[in-house]
Parts: C-alpha cells; sequence; structure tokens
C-alpha cells in the first residue's frame, strides 16, 4: 500500500512538473507573439513613411519634370520665330 502511494506522489509531482514547464512555455510564446505584434506595428508605421516619402519625392520628382518641358516647349518656340524670322 505504501508502494503505491509512493508511486502516486511520484506522477503527481512528475505531472505536475511537466504541466509548469509547459505554463512556462506558454508564458514565454504569448509574450514573443505581445512583441511580434508591437514590433509589426513599427514595421508598418516604417512602411507607411517610406511610401509617402516615396510620393512625395516622386511629386516633387513630376513637378520638376513638367517645368522642364514647358522650358524645352518654350526654349523651340522661341527657336523656331527666331528662324522665321531671319527667312
Amino acid at each position: 500500500m505504501e508502494n503505491i502511494n509512493n508511486i502516486t506522489v511520484l506522477f503527481g509531482t512528475l505531472i505536475t512538473l511537466l504541466l509548469s514547464v509547459v505554463a512556462y512555455f506558454i508564458k514565454q510564446l504569448h509574450t514573443d507573439f505581445k512583441s511580434m505584434g508591437k514590433d509589426l506595428v513599427e514595421v508598418k508605421t516604417m512602411a507607411l513613411i517610406i511610401k509617402t516619402e516615396f510620393k512625395s519625392g516622386n511629386d516633387l520628382l513630376n513637378q520638376k519634370v513638367e517645368y522642364l518641358e514647358k522650358r524645352v516647349h518654350n526654349i523651340e518656340l522661341t527657336i523656331l520665330k527666331n528662324q522665321d524670322y531671319e527667312k
């Protein structure tokens, strides 16, 4: 009888220890998911900032190209007018 009680106590202790280990790893996993969520928010924010900077840079570049196209067009008109007057 005493032998059965010892085995029961041993199994109870072993099960408690294993459940404690599982609970520890689940807690660590939960902490990792929380930090991963925070990192994901940071990545989304950085991606939005980069997208905004790229869009504003692209808009500025398009404005410069339009301005240069107008200047080239005006210069071409001026050259054509001068050629017409020389004839």
